[in-house]
């Protein structure tokens, strides 16, 4: 007999949580969404990234680290080859498509950037699709720009920029009552 074995079932229910944001809607049927499942030592070196940024983009970026440390499981979406899609729409801050693929791409920031803001809100649908996933399964989640960016920063997935949604099973979840180390306050948890 197997006693508390629901946990064994996180990194499948993982799979189905991609499953959805890769079906979610996409602008025009032009899929630019990037899926990845963290697993073993990954969770850790994007972990210790968000860390070492956590001076430079914000102390909550600790506070994050040590949830994904602390999930079942990680997932990431991200997005790769933004290209406008000849909407001209002006969202993206030009006037035109063509304008906005004459512009070279951000280096230094966690993303690159100017992304087309179709596709931006393509990832955001396949964010909450998959958010909702997890959520119809019971799997208490968060999305967080700091673990994507940091997984950008570091160069270990190939998107344009990313964000992750850590996965826990546990009777309360480990995603609320959470506060910001600080200088002042490096115990605060």
């Amino acid at each position: 007999m197997k006693v508390n074995c629901e946990k064994e079932a996180v990194n499948q229910m993982a799979l189905e949580i991609l499953a959805a944001a890769r079906t979610a809607p996409k602008a025009k049927g032009f899929d630019s969404i990037v899926t990845y499942l963290l697993e073993g030592d990954e969770v850790e070196t994007v972990a210790a990234a968000m860390e070492n940024l956590s001076g430079k983009l914000g102390s909550f970026f600790s506070r994050d680290a040590e949830n994904l440390r602390n999930s079942d499981a990680v997932v990431m979406i991200g997005l790769k080859d933004s290209k406008p899609l000849g909407l001209n729409c002006g969202t993206c801050g030009f006037d035109t498509c063509a304008d906005f693929k004459k512009t070279e791409k951000t280096k230094e920031p966690p993303f690159t950037g100017p992304v087309c803001s179709v596709k931006s809100v393509d990832l955001g649908i396949a964010l909450g699709a998959a958010a909702a996933k997890a959520k119809d399964m019971c799997l208490d989640n968060r999305i967080m720009y700091s673990a994507g960016a940091a997984a950008c920063k570091t160069g270990m997935i190939d998107v344009e920029c990313a964000y992750a949604i850590p996965l826990s099973l546990s009777g309360k979840s480990i995603y609320f009552d959470r506060a910001e180390r600080t200088a002042a306050n490096p115990m605060k948890k």
